[in-house]
């Protein structure tokens, strides 16, 4: 039983380290077991659903609609020009999509493959373009540095256990789909994955040098989270916040950031 143990382990543990990936920028390794193509393709069925779904406002012809789909064009623009000059922007096939919706609930998000939403709840935090532009860096981060991908990954890695490697591979395309419908779901109901802590952490890295590199100023983002921290304060906590580091610790940790994201910074 030790040595079928043992075995089973090894097998296990070759098989992780032959299915990592690199996120961008912040060159940290990942767990990849899971298809990116399948994750996007689900996830575009389900933004569409989102979108079409009768409860759904999708705010058009306003000057706020406006300014989501320019500065995701232009954040989405640097990310692009960034990924084919490290030569891996095939990586990245993104559609990528901006839309306001209206709601009150202070929030905003990016599904993987690039399909966003932001919320009018979320604009007067946001305050001005810089403030959105750090909103929309962050969650465009997630969608790049595959936060989904390496949830459902590490989702699938529980769920084999200490399976042996053929028994848990023939098991993996129902396992999989079961995976990616839990997470954004059938019928038009949304469901996206909540991110770990360190994820969050990830994204604000990425998303200061993602708004650098679209022309916006770094700096600008410690006013938009000392913002969304006195909200916290006041108030209960929103959606955007549930699952992010602590006010005082995040607004600390992208101040160290900012110095190095200054360096893709042009005006």
């Amino acid at each position: 039983m030790k040595k079928i143990f043992r075995y089973t382990s090894l097998v296990l543990l070759a098989a992780v380290l032959a299915s990592c990936s690199t996120v961008p920028v912040s060159g940290r390794r990942q767990l990849s077991l899971v298809s990116d193509d399948q994750i996007q393709e689900q996830a575009a069925v389900a933004y569409k659903e989102f979108l079409s779904d009768s409860k759904t406002k999708v705010v058009t012809g306003t000057s706020n609609a406006a300014l989501v789909k320019n500065v995701g064009n232009k954040i989405a623009a640097a990310v692009n020009r960034y990924l084919s000059s490290e030569g891996i922007a095939q990586q990245f096939n993104f559609n990528w999509e901006f839309n306001l919706i209206e709601s009150g609930d202070v929030n905003a998000w990016c599904m993987p493959g690039g399909k966003v939403a932001v919320y009018t709840g979320i604009l007067p935090f946001t305050a001005n373009e810089a403030g959105l532009a750090t909103v929309m860096g962050h969650e465009i981060a997630h969608a790049i540095a595959r936060h989904s991908m390496e949830q459902m990954s590490n989702q699938y890695a529980v769920q084999v256990g200490a399976q042996v490697l053929g028994v848990a591979t023939s098991g993996k395309s129902s396992l999989l789909q079961g995976l990616v419908n839990n997470a954004y779901g059938i019928g038009g109901q949304l469901a996206l994955l909540r991110y770990s802590r360190s994820n969050e952490s990830e994204a604000d890295q990425l998303g200061l040098v993602f708004m650098a590199m679209a022309g916006y100023n770094p700096e600008s983002a410690v006013s938009f989270w000392e913002r969304m921290a006195s909200a916290k304060a006041a108030n209960s906590t929103p959606e955007f916040l549930s699952t992010h580091p602590s006010d005082a610790r995040r607004i600390n940790d992208i101040q160290k950031l900012i110095p190095k994201a200054m360096t893709y910074y042009k005006k």
